[in-house]
């Protein structure tokens, strides 16, 4: 049968898994301002976490459609099914493979302003850095390293572990009671011998006479004080040192630990110099803890005599990071003793021992606690870290795009260069346009061109274009100053040449106007004139089908010995004027 869970209809066995299981977003109530609903998911209703667009145009995070196209055999759009159930088609569909990734809103998402919403946090920030914020936040609630199950703020788990937790409670070695570690330290057993009492009071008197008069201190010491560090300040300032030295830390914890490890190997070969009748004790521990149980048969036996009380060894007392053991006389003297046998002292030594190795592993225990709060301020220090280089490839990222910005702006500029180049071509040709049939062409750098006229490289040079009216034929004049055809080499050719024209459909064809050429004398002698009748049969007097005719006029118009002559001023200063009149009578 099927069954529904959040809008999506599962075939056969529920979908839905436990509710802490459902992926969502970011919550709503950490936003500064209320989100608009396009950065809403259409499956939690929370703002969108890598936010994903369907081709139905609505929006959902990454978890939320995987989670959901993992679930259902057959996922529709729930927004479409809310808003009308008969606009569902196959857009509707859900599928990874027809949703792509929209990155303009969740750009947007990521600059929102947000706040922590954790009791006593002020922190304020823009979205995109809220997730490394939780990670780090001293007033969020996490669980227990140690497993107790209760749940503590950051900031408070080293103080929750050294003081509350169960889970990292020691026993006594006499009492067999369960207590913290700073209660351990202080505490009186009552099945303890008397010297041992004595002793462990005179070290709890010692260690009251080193605070500050008036039984509060005016300065917090490091914690790690017992393994060397002797750093002492305020409570802000220990918390600091703590979280800045956590390498230094370590290796005092390293050094302990080896010295621990030297400890356990002489403490058998101590024991053979104090009392040469006793059996050799093995340097392992596991060999340690065979002896032991031979030992604590011959103590039931001796129960029996009420001697047990004289074969007790004194628990290990800590003093300055340094482990002591005393005796007391009546153990010492009973070795003497020829009714003693030899394997009784051996038991002691070897409960001595025992005792020890416990004690050790009460402090071991201790440290590694100790050590669990190290991880952590280490993995804090690591996702710092990772945030920074997070952050680092975004600005990696921005100036990338900037400078294709940059790139793109100068492509742009380049190319208002040119429109610019082109605009003001097209200023200076209208410039020397003429409307009235009438054009005066001036032709500069005369020798030069005539040079690369008889090379070859430009054989020919155009005139700027004209109009024999405002709405008239537009013409040209085109000069080859080496001769074309039956003048080449011998004579200048001048020719004339219709354009195409705006308003060539409103014009009448063939052109028909008489067309005058004059090279101007320029001391206003003797103008050479050449005019000429259009042949209305010709292709060049048709109206243009290309950009322009096929140029037709003059061939010989002006023998090029007859240019360089003195009499006339055709060619002066190295320029020449010819005029072109295009006869509108006719």
């Amino acid at each position: 049968m099927a069954q529904e869970s959040n809008g999506f209809v599962c075939n056969g066995v529920q979908s839905s898994p436990d509710e802490n299981e459902l992926p969502s977003g970011f919550p709503q109530n950490i936003c500064d301002d209320v989100p608009e609903e396009k950065y809403l998911c259409s499956f939690c209703k929370n703002v969108l976490k890598k936010a994903y667009q369907t081709l139905c145009g609505h929006r959902y995070c990454l978890a939320c459609v995987e989670w959901i196209v993992k679930y259902n055999t057959s996922s529709v759009c729930q927004k479409c099914k809310e808003d009308d159930p008969q606009s569902v088609n196959e857009d509707s569909i859900l599928a990874l493979g027809k949703m792509f990734s929209d990155a303009a809103v969740s750009k947007e998402i990521l600059d929102l302003k947000v706040h922590c919403i954790n009791p006593g946090c002020n922190w304020k920030n823009v979205m995109k850095n809220y997730e490394d914020h939780v990670t780090q936040c001293e007033f969020s609630l996490i669980p227990c390293s140690t497993g107790c199950g209760l749940m503590v703020l950051r900031k408070k788990l080293a103080d929750h572990l050294e003081k509350e937790c169960k889970n990292n409670m020691v026993e006594c070695q006499q009492c067999e009671v369960k207590m913290f570690m700073r209660d351990l330290q202080k505490h009186v057993c009552e099945k303890a011998p008397s010297k041992e009492k004595k002793s462990i009071r005179f070290d709890l008197a010692n260690k009251e006479k080193s605070r500050s008069p008036g039984g509060n201190r005016s300065r917090d010491g490091c914690r790690f004080v017992e393994l060397g560090c002797n750093f002492k300040g305020s409570k802000e300032r220990v918390k600091d040192h703590e979280s800045g030295s956590v390498a230094a830390h370590l290796a005092l914890l390293l050094q302990f630990a080896n010295t621990l490890n030297t400890s356990l190997h002489s403490f058998g070969a101590a024991d053979d110099e104090e009392d040469t009748s006793a059996l050799a004790l093995p340097s392992l521990i596991t060999q340690l803890q065979l002896r032991v149980q031979e030992i604590e048969n011959n103590v039931l036996s001796l129960s029996n005599k009420n001697s047990l009380s004289s074969l007790r060894s004194q628990v290990a007392v800590e003093s300055n990071g340094d482990l002591e053991t005393d005796h007391f006389e009546g153990a010492s003297g009973s070795s003497n003793s020829s009714d003693s046998p030899a394997p009784l002292y051996s038991g002691q030594a070897l409960t001595g021992c025992q005792n020890k190795i416990d004690a050790l592993e009460c402090k071991i225990q201790t440290f590694e606690n100790i050590v669990t709060v190290l991880n952590r301020e280490v993995e804090k220090t690591h996702t710092t870290m990772v945030a920074f280089e997070r952050q680092n490839k975004i600005d990696q990222d921005t100036i990338k795009a900037l400078e294709r910005r940059v790139s793109d702006q100068q492509h742009l500029l380049a190319l208002k260069d040119i429109v610019i180049n082109d605009f003001r071509i097209q200023l200076l040709n209208l410039e020397h346009i003429s409307y009235d049939g009438i054009l005066i062409w001036k032709i500069a750098d005369v020798n030069r061109k005539r040079q690369e006229a008889m090379s070859g490289r430009t054989t020919s040079l155009y005139s700027p274009a004209f109009y024999t009216s405002r709405y008239g034929y537009k013409v040209r004049m085109r000069i080859y100053l080496n001769g074309d055809g039956a003048g080449r080499g011998s004579h200048i050719s001048l020719f004339f040449v219709i354009m195409k024209g705006e308003y060539d459909a409103l014009l009448q064809w063939p052109f028909k106007q008489k067309v005058t050429f004059m090279l101007m004398d320029q001391n206003s002698r003797e103008h050479l004139i050449d005019a000429f009748r259009p042949d209305v049969n010709s292709s060049s007097f048709q109206r243009p089908v290309s950009e322009m005719n096929i140029a037709s006029g003059c061939p010989i118009f002006l023998p090029l010995a007859k240019l360089d002559a003195p009499k006339q001023a055709y060619l002066k200063n190295d320029a020449m004027f010819i005029k072109c009149i295009v006869d509108a009578a006719s």
